[in-house]
């Protein structure tokens, strides 16, 4: 049989080691709760970052149509005005592989308008001579001397959405650093921040790079505004802007 004096012994042993675990349980739910306080103390801040690029690729519609009763006399002055255009476009230093020609679409407005009122000419031709280049200082010189086209018996298309484009493909050599920047703004946000509330920035709880967007020159539209992309396209000069949201967490 066992001791008295060794039952003892087992019995302090055992109550040892109840006593260090209380002890360990208590020290590790205060770091629990404690983690838990710290994890409600933190700020949202946003790092805004825009840049002024010029647009490196121009693309240039240029539509025009012909209308008649007799077919083959109407594709053949919409040939001659073809032959025009593209004289006025060599005539502007555009080359011809910057010069796209596209299909020839010929509209019988008898056969399409049934029950409707028939228009004064019968037949519509349309066509389209499309200009993509990166020399978009040419093409915007270039674009301001349409008229030289209407002085000859052309009308230019130009209905809002398929007009004169021009695009900014750099964004991705650009990307890094901005959003290095804006990161950078964000947390001299979160700083002044913690500053005046008395605590000291920690670490990032949450990142959101945030999108892209490239507006015109003197924009400020908004994300999914028609107007606005329209005027970004029709704008040499763009604004490439990105907003970046940060959470910080707060220490005291």
């Amino acid at each position: 049989m066992m001791s008295l004096a060794r039952i003892g012994e087992v019995g302090l042993f055992w109550g040892g080691l109840i006593a260090l675990g209380l002890i360990l349980g208590g020290w590790l739910l205060g770091t629990q709760i404690k983690a838990i306080r710290l994890g409600d103390r933190y700020v949202t801040v946003k790092g805004l970052v825009e840049r002024k690029v010029k647009s490196d690729l121009a693309i240039w519609p240029i539509s025009y149509t012909e209308a008649g009763d007799d077919l083959s006399s109407v594709y053949a002055r919409s040939e001659t005005d073809k032959k025009t255009v593209l004289q006025f476009l060599q005539e502007q230093g555009i080359q011809p592989s910057e010069i796209e020609i596209g299909l020839v679409r010929v509209i019988d407005t008898q056969a399409t308008e049934y029950g409707a009122a028939r228009r004064p000419q019968r037949y519509i031709v349309e066509q389209q001579i499309m200009v993509r280049t990166s020399r978009v200082d040419q093409v915007a010189e270039a674009a301001q001397k349409t008229m030289l086209l209407v002085q000859k018996g052309i009308i230019v298309n130009s209905n809002p959405g398929i007009g004169l484009a021009y695009r900014f493909t750099g964004l991705n050599s650009i990307k890094p650093d901005m959003i290095t920047e804006a990161t950078r703004n964000a947390r001299a946000a979160a700083d002044r921040f913690a500053a005046d509330s008395g605590s000291k920035v920690g670490a990032i709880r949450q990142a959101n790079q945030g999108v892209f967007t490239i507006l015109s020159a003197d924009q400020s539209g908004t994300e999914g505004d028609q107007a606005a992309a329209f005027a970004a396209d029709s704008s040499l000069i763009k604004t490439v802007r990105v907003v970046t949201t940060v959470d910080y967490y707060l220490e005291k």
